[in-house]
């Protein structure tokens, strides 16, 4: 190795950094796995497609898992005392790994637009969603070639730098205005439930913005990093892990029907992928909590139904 190279070569910043990147990517896949564990072994009656949509979500992971990894074993053991290739052609394993976060992505926010839709009636924002959605997959698929074909990372950053930007803004419309509708439509519900229901639709609408703000966060921090330290990895490094956000969002969302049910007060369906639209909110006087989700389309609208023993309310 050149002396010269080695004295400037960061490794804490480039081969250090991607590595704690993927370090954390892998824990969140344990985390990953583990949820789709618990969400076929707890919902066994969900419909196909849902149960389809997990399996190819978490699929999609192992194969962007072992995508980084080799990555991390080219700059580490193949390129090894050789920084110089760190900055030359970026390994093939890097760039079909963008592919596999642009699929996980359109997945989950088709998923979560979809939930809009049965609550809502209403396509306007679904479809914008989608269509940002479809914009950035697009955007990643540009990436994907282009990466391929350029000799470097600084001649990608140089030239290309503005399509990843955009790519990450998008990202951040797409997230904060899914979260926004999400939490609008719950509010409706909870202006209209009865006192008893308001803390669980209460827990619902948190539980949204938490997931929420994971998913934008990543990409925000992506933008800094990139903004800001463009000549190292960092940047990279929390790319590796921003698809770990989404794929973790829709099991949490998936899996909190089972943490509802521990909630003693009321019995709740949470409907927003159901044959009928919205959160069910069926408040009895035993202290069972059941939370399904179907996948199957809406087929009529619900109202506000009162009775002496047992009142169900439909967003």
């Amino acid at each position: 190795m050149d002396s010269a190279a080695a004295v400037s070569f960061d490794a804490n910043g480039t081969i250090g950094a991607y590595q704690i990147g993927v370090l954390i990517s892998y824990v969140l896949l344990g985390v990953t796995t583990t949820q789709t564990y618990i969400y076929y072994s707890r919902f066994p009656e969900d419909p196909a497609i849902l149960k389809a949509l997990v399996a190819f979500v978490w699929v999609c992971e192992v194969a962007h898992a072992i995508c980084i990894a080799h990555a991390l074993y080219q700059f580490t053991i193949l390129d090894f005392g050789n920084p110089e290739r760190l900055f030359s052609r970026l390994p093939i394993s890097l760039d079909v790994a963008i592919f596999f976060s642009a699929l996980i992505e359109q997945s989950v926010l088709g998923f979560f637009s979809f939930r809009i839709y049965t609550l809502s009636k209403k396509l306007y924002v679904p479809i914008l969603i989608v269509l940002v959605t479809s914009v950035r997959l697009l955007g990643s698929m540009v990436t994907f070639v282009v990466t391929l074909r350029l000799p470097s990372l600084q001649s990608y950053t140089a030239h290309w730098g503005w399509l990843s930007i955009a790519q990450w803004c998008a990202g951040v419309f797409n997230d904060v205005l899914t979260t926004a509708a999400l939490v609008v439509l719950l509010y409706n519900q909870r202006t209209s439930a009865q006192r008893r229901t308001v803390a669980l639709v209460d827990k619902i609408i948190v539980w949204t913005i938490e997931t929420g703000m994971l998913t934008s966060a990543s990409a925000i921090f992506m933008m800094i990093f990139y903004l800001t330290m463009k000549e190292r990895m960092i940047w990279l490094a929390a790319f590796v892990v921003a698809a770990r956000m989404y794929s973790n969002s829709l099991l949490a969302s998936l899996n909190s029907r089972e943490a509802l049910r521990s909630m003693k007060t009321t019995q709740v369906s949470l409907q927003s992928l159901a044959s009928r639209p919205g959160i069910e909110i069926l408040q009895t006087t035993t202290t069972n909590a059941v939370v399904d989700i179907t996948a199957k389309f809406p087929s009529q609208p619900q109202s506000f139904q009162g009775a002496a023993s047992t009142k169900n309310a439909d967003v």
